[in-house]
């Protein structure tokens, strides 16, 4: 089957708890149609960079999943008529990349940014 990475938004003004069962909810909506959710991440309360009906913040929540065209087109399709789902992104991939996303990496442990030259080099 096909991998795919999802990421939805949902409002600001949910709890956590509420942000989490969405997660769980698309779960099972993937599992009824024959998908499965290989690995979820939720991200927390992040600012956007502009509004999305008036809403400056919202729970950001991350999907790698191995699932049929058509269960995914399901999720997604309940996903938009959801009241609480702001944004919906999903990407197919070739493969999973172990290990946990950039967002849940501390600084620290990103390696991949590498040195820009443009640090001390102001003394001219």
């Amino acid at each position: 089957m096909p991998l795919y990475e999802h990421v939805f938004i949902s409002r600001q003004d949910l709890s956590n708890t509420q942000a989490e069962g969405l997660v769980e909810h698309f779960t099972t909506v993937l599992a009824d149609n024959g998908g499965k959710v290989v690995e979820n991440e939720y991200w927390g309360v992040k600012t956007m960079a502009y509004k999305i009906n008036k809403n400056r913040k919202g729970h950001y929540a991350f999907l790698k999943t191995d699932a049929p065209a058509s269960a995914v087109q399901e999720m997604e399709r309940l996903m938009r008529l959801h009241d609480d789902v702001m944004r919906v992104l999903t990407i197919r991939v070739d493969e999973h990349a172990e290990g946990p996303s950039v967002q849940m990496q501390k600084r620290d442990e990103r390696s991949d940014r590498g040195d820009r030259g443009d640090r001390g080099d102001r003394r001219r």
